[in-house]
C-alpha cells in the first residue's frame, strides 16, 4: 500500500484542525472577542475626529496592524499547544510526515487569520473612516503580511508547545520574528492609503514576498527537528 502524499496528508491535518475548532470554537471565540474589544477601544480613544487629516494614514496603518497582530497572537499559538494538551501530538507525529504536519497547521492558521481579517478590516475601516486610495496594493499587503504572520507563528508555536510557560515563550520568540513583516505591512498600508498607483508599493511587496519565502522555506527545513524532539 502506497504512503499518502505530503499534500493529501497536509489536507487531512488541516481538515482535522477545522473539525476540532468547529466543535470547541475556542480559538475563534478568543480571537473575535479580543478583536472586537480592541476595535471598540481604539475607535473610542483614537477616533477619526481626534487625528488630523495628514496624520491619519500613518496612525491608522499602525493601529490596524496592531489590532491584527495582537488578535492573531491570541489564537495562532494553539495549533500545536492543543495537540500537546490533548495528548494527540505523538499520534500526529506517527501518522503524517513533518512537512505535511507543518503545511496542514499553516493552512489552519491561515484560515483562522483570514476569518480575523474579514472581521477586523471592514470594521476598522468603518470605525476609523480610513479611506484606501489603492485597493489592489492594500489587499496584496494584507495577503502577504498575513502569510508571513501565519508562517512564523506556526513554526514558533511548534517550538513552544512543550514549554511550561507557553504564552510567555511564544511572545518572546514570535515578536522578533514578526517585526520585519509588521513594519513592512504598516508602510505598505500607509502607501495604499495615500498613493493611487500600485507601483509606489512594489518595494514593500517584494520585501514581504521575500520574507514569506525565506521564513516558510526555513520552517519546512527545520520543522522535523523541532517537532519530533
Amino acid at each position: 500500500m502506497s504512503r499518502p502524499s505530503v499534500l493529501s496528508s497536509s489536507i487531512a491535518v488541516f481538515q482535522k484542525d477545522l473539525r476540532s475548532e468547529w466543535r470547541t470554537r475556542t480559538a475563534v471565540s478568543a480571537l473575535l472577542l479580543f478583536a472586537f474589544a480592541v476595535l471598540i477601544l481604539v475607535g473610542y480613544a483614537v477616533g477619526p475626529a481626534n487625528i488630523s487629516r495628514e496624520d491619519r494614514p500613518v496612525v491608522h496603518s499602525v493601529l490596524l496592524w496592531i489590532v491584527i497582530f495582537f488578535s492573531a497572537m491570541t489564537g495562532l499559538s494553539r495549533v500545536f499547544v492543543h495537540e500537546e494538551e490533548s495528548g494527540t501530538a505523538a499520534a500526529l507525529r506517527l501518522s503524517a510526515p513533518s512537512a505535511a504536519i507543518y503545511l496542514g497547521k499553516l493552512l489552519a492558521n491561515l484560515a483562522l487569520l483570514a476569518l480575523v481579517l474579514l472581521f477586523v478590516v471592514p470594521l476598522f475601516l468603518a470605525l476609523m473612516s480610513f479611506s484606501i486610495a489603492c485597493w489592489p496594493l492594500f489587499l496584496l499587503v494584507l495577503l502577504l503580511g498575513s502569510i508571513g504572520l501565519a508562517a512564523a507563528s506556526t513554526f514558533t508555536a511548534a517550538i513552544v508547545s512543550k514549554a511550561s510557560a507557553k504564552g510567555a515563550m511564544f511572545a518572546v520568540l514570535a515578536i522578533p520574528l514578526l517585526l520585519p513583516p509588521l513594519v513592512a505591512a504598516v508602510s505598505g498600508t500607509r502607501i495604499a492609503a495615500t498613493e493611487s498607483g500600485i507601483a509606489a508599493g512594489l518595494d514593500i511587496l517584494q520585501l514581504l514576498l521575500a520574507y514569506d519565502g525565506v521564513v516558510t522555506t526555513a520552517a519546512f527545513l527545520l520543522f522535523d527537528a523541532v517537532f519530533r524532539e
